[in-house]
C-alpha cells in the first residue's frame, strides 16, 4: 500500500473508530499531475474530489469577453471539487488545472458513498464544506465591497503560499484587477516597507 501519511494529516485518527479509519484511508488514490494537466474540464461530470499534497492548481471561468478568469486557488491541504457536478451529477463550469506539478489524493463518488456512514468521515466532509462556503461568500462580498488593495492583503495574509508560486495575472483576474493595477498595489505595498 502506497504511503498516506498526507491522508493522516487529514483525517484524525483519534476521530475514528481504528477500522473505519483503515477503510477510508484504502479508499483514496494517489495521483500525480503535471504542469498545466486538468483535474477537471469545464463540460465535464467530475466523478472525483482531490485532497492536494503538494502544488498548486487554480479553478478558472472563461467570462463572455473571452477572458480567462481565476475563480479559487488550491494549495497543500485544499479540498478540490466541483461540489455540483460531483454530488448533483451536473456538468462542471469551470476549468481546474495544475499551474505547478501536483500529487493529490483521489475518490470517486462511489467510493465517497461507502464511506458516508462513518460519522467520523462525515464531519470531515461537512467541516470542509462549511469552510468552502464561507471562503466563497467572503470573496464574493469582497470584490463587491473592499478596496483592491485591501483583498490583496487579505490574500497575503490567508494564502502567502499563492502568492509566491501563482503568476501575478492568474492572481489579478482572481482579486477583479488588471495585472497592471495589481504591479502598483504591489509597488505601493513594498514602498511603505
Amino acid at each position: 500500500m502506497l504511503d498516506n501519511h498526507f491522508l493522516k494529516t487529514i483525517f484524525n485518527e483519534k476521530n475514528f473508530k481504528e477500522e473505519d479509519f483503515e477503510r477510508v484511508l484504502s479508499q483514496y488514490q494517489r495521483i500525480e499531475f503535471a504542469k498545466n494537466d486538468y483535474l477537471i474540464k469545464d463540460g465535464s461530470q467530475a466523478n472525483f474530489y482531490y485532497f492536494m499534497e503538494s502544488g498548486y492548481a487554480r479553478s478558472y471561468v472563461i467570462d463572455l469577453e473571452g477572458n480567462d478568469i481565476s475563480t479559487k486557488f488550491f494549495s497543500s491541504g485544499d479540498i478540490i471539487i466541483d461540489w455540483h457536478s460531483y454530488f448533483l451529477k451536473t456538468k462542471c463550469r469551470e476549468d481546474i488545472q495544475a499551474i505547478t506539478t501536483c500529487v493529490a489524493w483521489k475518490i470517486s463518488f462511489e467510493n465517497f458513498m461507502k464511506l458516508f456512514s462513518i460519522e467520523a468521515f462525515r464531519e470531515v466532509g461537512r467541516t470542509r464544506l462549511v469552510n468552502n462556503y464561507f471562503e466563497l461568500k467572503n470573496h464574493s462580498v469582497s470584490i463587491i465591497a473592499d478596496p483592491a488593495k485591501d483583498r490583496y492583503l487579505n490574500l497575503l495574509k490567508t494564502k502567502p503560499d499563492v502568492v509566491q508560486n501563482v503568476p501575478l495575472k492568474q492572481i489579478a483576474t482572481y482579486l477583479g484587477v488588471t495585472d497592471t493595477s495589481l504591479s502598483r498595489i504591489r509597488k505601493e505595498i513594498a514602498d511603505t516597507k
